[in-house]
C-alpha cells in the first residue's frame, strides 16, 4: 500500500472538505448576467457565505459574508429548525437561504431577520462597487419563508405564522393573512408537516405574476393527533407537542385562499384534508401564469390514496369579483398503486408542460393547447430545466419550442443534461462518465453544471447550451492543493455491476475494495443500505468520502438499488406496493448471496448497515435472512412499525393500515422478531433522541420488546439530536461508535 497520511476519523469531518469547494444554491440573476451560489468557508465548510460568478468577466468574488449581516445568528424558531430538517439543510449555518429579486437585488435572510441586499454598478476603478444591504425587519419575532414579489414591489415573509408583506417604496408593514390561532392549531401561508416532509411543498403562499394577487393556505391540525416528543438535551428536556399525522389518523386541513392585495378582498378557493367522501387530501401545489392579459391559478390535488394528481385551473379575474371558485380540470394523471410528484410544471404560451409517468417512465408531456407525450423511451426524465419558445421560420414550424431536461437516457447510473425539439431526439450535452446537477439560464442559451465521477470530485462551471465550457466557477481541481491530494495515491473507486432480481428485473450494484486489494486474500464487507422509494445509491459520481475510510481500514463497501429505489420506472418502483420492507430485502439477499459467492469475500465477515429507511432495511434483512447471513448490523434512526411513521409517506406505498392490516403486520419489525431468537448477530442501535420524522418511539418500542425477550443489543442515543444527527463531533462521536463496534464484530484480531 502506498505510504501515505492515515485517513482519520476526524479528518473525515473537519474542515475544509475533503471534497474540496462545491457551490450550493446556484441560481441566475433574472437578466442572466450573474451566477450567484453559496460556498462554505475554507475554516468551516458548514457556515455558508453568498458569493457571485459575473458571466460577462469570469470574475468569483465574495457577495456578502454571513458574518457581517449577523455577527451572532442567535437561536433558531422551532419552525425554522423544522424546516431546515425538512430540507436537509440543518447541518448549515450563516446563509443558508436566499432569492432573486430583480436583477440588482437579493432577499437574504439569517439570525431570524431579512436584508435586501442591492448590487451597484461600475466603480471609478474599473471595478464594481461594493453592494448596499438594507436590513428590513429588526424584530423579535423570527421571520422565515421570505420572498421577493414577481413584480418586485413587495418582500413577504412568515412571522407568528401569519404572512406579512413590506413595500419596498414606502416601507409599510402590512399582514396579508388573518393572525394565527395557536390555542386552536389554526395558521396561515404555511406548509404543514407532510407537505414538507413528504410532497416536497416548503411553503403556503404563491403571488400572482403581477404583484396583485396572494395565494395562501389556512392550516387547521385541530384534528391532528399530538404526539409528545421529548427533545433530552444534555441538561434539560423539552415536551414538544408535536401535531403528528400517522398513518391511518386525520391530516390536517387546509384551505386555499385568494386575497386581491389591491383591495383586501377574500376569497376561498378550496378545501384540502377532506372528511373521507371524496374531497382531495393534499395540496400539493400551486402555480400562478399569465397569458393574454389573465391571471390563472393552477392547483394540483391529490386524494388520500394517492392515485392521481388532478390540475386545476382557477381564473383569476380584473377583480376578486371575477375569481373562478371552482376549477376547470385541465389534466389529471392516474395511476393504479401510486403518483410520484414532481416540480415540472411550466406555462409555455396557451399551454403547460409537465413530466408523466403514463407510459411507465417518466417522460415531458404537454397538455392545454396541445395534448401528448414529448419524450419517450425505456428510461426516467429527472427534471425539465427549461422551455424555450423558438421562433419560427428558417425551417421550425410556429408554436415549436427547445426542451431541456437533466435524465438518465444513457445509463442509470449518470444523470445528464439533454436538449431536444419536439419530435427529434433528446442530444445529451453534458461529458459522459459524469453525473451532473444543473442550473439553466433564464433564455436557454448557458447553463451552470456541476459533474463529478468516482475519480473527480465536483467540479462547477459555466457552459454554452452545446455543453462547451465558458468558464469555471469551481474547477476543484486535484492537484497538490487540494484537501484530498495526501490521500489521493491511496484512492479506491467502485466498479459496477448488475445483478437479476427474481421477476427478472435489473439491480445495479457497486463493489469497492481496499487499495492494497489482494484478490487472494478475503475480506470483510460492510453492505450498506437504504433501499426505500425516492433514492438511489448505486450512481457514478464522487463517492461518500466516508467510503473511502472504510476501504482503508481494509473492508469491501457494497451498495445495490433493490426494486423499490428510484429512476427505473414505474414496475421497478411498484413492486414494494402494500409490503414495503419484503421485496425489497430479497434483493439486497440476492446481492449477499453474489458477495458470498466471490473468493476474496469472507462469508462470515459480512455486516449491514443503514439509515432511516436503510435503517429499517438493516433491521429487516437481519431478522428475514438465513441464519448466519451477516456477521453485525448497524441500525440508525429506522423506522420499526409503519403505524408509528405520517400519513402521506406510509399510506402512498401501504395503503391505510384499516385497510391493508396483513400488509403492516408483515412490514413491521416486530413481526419478525420472533425469528430473532437462537440467530441473533450482534446489532447497533443508534437514534437521535430529538428526532421529529421517524419519532425516538420507534426505537424504544423496541428497546422494550427486545429486552422483554432478553434479545441483546447494543445502543447510542444522541441528546437533542433530530433525524440527520449534525454537527461535526457528534459525527465523529458517532463514526467512532459505528467502527469500534463493526471492528470488534468483523476484524476481532486488529488493534
Amino acid at each position: 500500500m502506498p505510504d501515505v497520511p492515515k485517513l482519520s476519523i476526524e479528518r473525515l469531518y473537519a474542515s475544509p472538505s475533503l471534497s474540496g469547494p462545491s457551490p450550493r444554491g446556484v441560481q441566475f440573476s433574472p437578466d442572466g448576467g450573474r451566477v450567484t451560489f453559496l460556498k462554505g468557508r475554507e475554516d468551516d465548510a458548514t457556515r455558508l457565505d453568498l458569493w457571485q460568478f459575473d458571466v460577462a468577466t469570469g470574475a468569483p468574488s465574495l457577495l456578502v459574508d454571513a458574518a457581517l449581516l449577523a455577527p451572532d445568528e442567535g437561536a433558531l424558531s422551532e419552525e425554522e429548525k423544522a424546516l431546515r430538517e425538512r430540507k436537509r439543510i440543518a447541518g448549515f449555518s450563516g446563509i443558508v437561504s436566499y432569492q432573486w429579486g430583480t436583477a440588482d437585488t437579493i432577499l437574504v435572510p439569517i439570525g431570524g431577520d431579512l436584508h435586501l441586499v442591492t448590487l451597484a454598478g461600475g466603480d471609478a476603478g474599473g471595478g464594481e462597487a461594493a453592494p448596499s444591504v438594507r436590513q428590513l425587519t429588526i424584530t423579535g419575532a423570527f421571520e422565515y419563508d421570505a420572498k421577493v414579489s414577481p413584480g418586485g414591489r413587495f418582500v413577504s415573509f412568515i412571522r407568528d405564522e401569519a404572512v406579512w408583506a413590506i413595500d419596498l417604496g414606502t416601507g409599510a408593514e402590512t399582514r396579508l393573512t388573518p393572525e394565527a390561532d395557536p390555542d386552536a392549531a389554526v395558521r396561515y401561508g404555511v406548509a404543514e408537516f407532510v407537505a414538507q416532509e413528504e410532497l416536497d411543498r416548503y411553503t403556503g403562499y404563491w403571488w400572482s405574476s403581477d404583484d396583485r394577487y396572494l395565494a395562501y393556505t389556512r392550516v387547521d391540525e385541530s384534528g391532528v393527533d399530538v404526539v409528545p416528543r421529548y427533545e433530552i438535551a444534555a441538561g434539560e428536556t423539552t415536551v414538544i407537542e408535536q401535531r403528528y399525522p400517522r398513518a391511518g389518523r386525520p391530516n390536517a386541513q387546509v384551505s386555499l385562499f385568494v386575497r386581491d392585495v389591491e383591495t383586501g378582498e377574500t376569497v376561498e378557493i378550496g378545501a384540502f384534508g377532506g372528511d373521507g367522501a371524496g374531497a382531495p387530501e393534499y395540496l400539493a401545489r400551486v402555480n400562478w401564469h399569465s397569458h393574454g392579459g389573465e391571471q390563472a391559478m393552477i392547483v394540483q390535488a391529490v386524494g388520500r390514496d394517492q392515485t392521481s394528481i388532478r390540475y386545476e385551473r382557477y381564473r383569476i379575474g380584473g377583480s376578486l369579483g371575477g375569481v373562478a371558485t371552482s376549477g376547470e380540470t385541465i389534466h389529471v394523471e392516474t395511476q393504479p398503486n401510486w403518483v410520484n410528484l414532481s416540480h415540472d410544471f411550466t406555462p409555455v404560451g396557451a399551454g403547460y408542460y409537465t413530466t408523466s409517468e403514463a407510459s411507465g417512465h417518466r417522460h415531458v408531456v404537454e397538455f392545454g393547447s396541445v395534448e401528448g407525450q414529448v419524450t419517450a423511451g425505456p428510461w426516467d426524465v429527472a427534471q425539465v430545466l427549461g422551455v424555450v419558445p423558438v421562433p419560427g421560420g428558417n425551417g421550425a414550424p410556429a408554436g415549436d419550442v427547445e426542451l431541456f431536461f437533466t435524465g438518465y437516457a444513457d445509463t442509470p447510473l449518470e444523470r445528464h443534461l439533454y436538449r431536444m425539439r419536439k419530435g427529434d431526439r433528446p442530444v445529451r450535452v453534458t461529458e459522459a462518465g459524469l453525473s451532473w446537477s444543473v442550473a439553466m439560464a433564464p433564455d436557454g442559451k448557458s447553463f451552470v453544471g456541476t459533474g463529478s465521477s468516482p475519480d473527480q470530485p465536483p467540479q462547477t462551471g459555466l457552459y454554452r447550451a452545446d455543453g462547451s465550457l465558458i468558464a469555471w466557477i469551481e474547477e476543484n481541481a486535484l492537484d497538490g492543493d487540494h484537501p484530498y491530494a495526501p490521500y489521493l495515491e491511496s484512492h479506491t473507486v467502485p466498479t459496477y455491476g448488475t445483478l437479476a432480481a427474481e421477476d427478472g428485473q435489473t439491480l445495479h450494484y457497486s463493489i469497492q475494495t481496499p487499495p492494497d486489494f489482494d484478490p487472494a486474500r478475503t475480506y470483510p464487507v460492510i453492505v450498506d443500505v437504504y433501499g426505500g422509494p425516492h433514492a438511489q445509491t448505486v450512481t457514478r459520481d464522487w463517492e461518500r468520502m466516508a467510503d473511502q475510510f472504510y476501504t482503508h481500514r481494509g473492508y469491501i463497501v457494497f451498495r445495490l438499488d433493490n426494486r423499490g429505489s428510484a429512476n427505473r420506472g414505474k414496475a421497478f418502483e411498484d413492486v414494494i406496493y402494500r409490503q414495503m420492507g419484503i421485496p425489497e430485502v430479497r434483493d439486497q439477499l440476492v446481492g449477499v448471496d453474489w458477495l458470498k459467492a466471490q473468493a476474496f469475500v469472507d462469508p462470515e465477515r459480512i455486516a449491514i448497515q443503514g439509515w432511516s429507511y436503510g435503517g429499517y432495511m438493516t433491521l429487516m434483512a437481519m431478522l428475514q435472512a438465513p441464519e448466519g447471513t451477516f456477521a453485525a448490523g448497524v441500525a440508525v434512526a429506522p423506522v420499526t412499525d409503519w403505524a408509528l411513521y405520517d400519513t402521506a409517506y406510509t399510506e402512498r406505498y401501504m395503503d391505510r393500515p384499516q385497510d391493508n392490516p396483513e400488509g403492516y403486520d408483515r412490514s413491521s419489525v416486530f413481526h419478525h422478531l420472533d425469528r430473532w431468537e437462537g440467530k441473533l448477530a450482534p446489532l447497533l442501535l443508534v437514534h437521535g433522541m430529538a428526532d421529529d420524522n421517524v419519532t425516538f418511539d420507534n426505537s424504544t418500542r423496541l428497546m422494550a420488546e427486545m429486552q422483554d425477550r432478553a434479545l441483546p443489543f447494543e445502543l447510542m442515543t444522541y441528546p437533542g439530536k433530530r433525524h440527520g444527527i449534525q454537527g461535526e463531533a457528534t459525527r465523529v462521536h458517532l463514526m467512532q461508535t459505528r467502527m469500534a463496534f463493526l471492528d470488534r464484530h468483523l476484524m476481532p484480531d486488529t488493534e
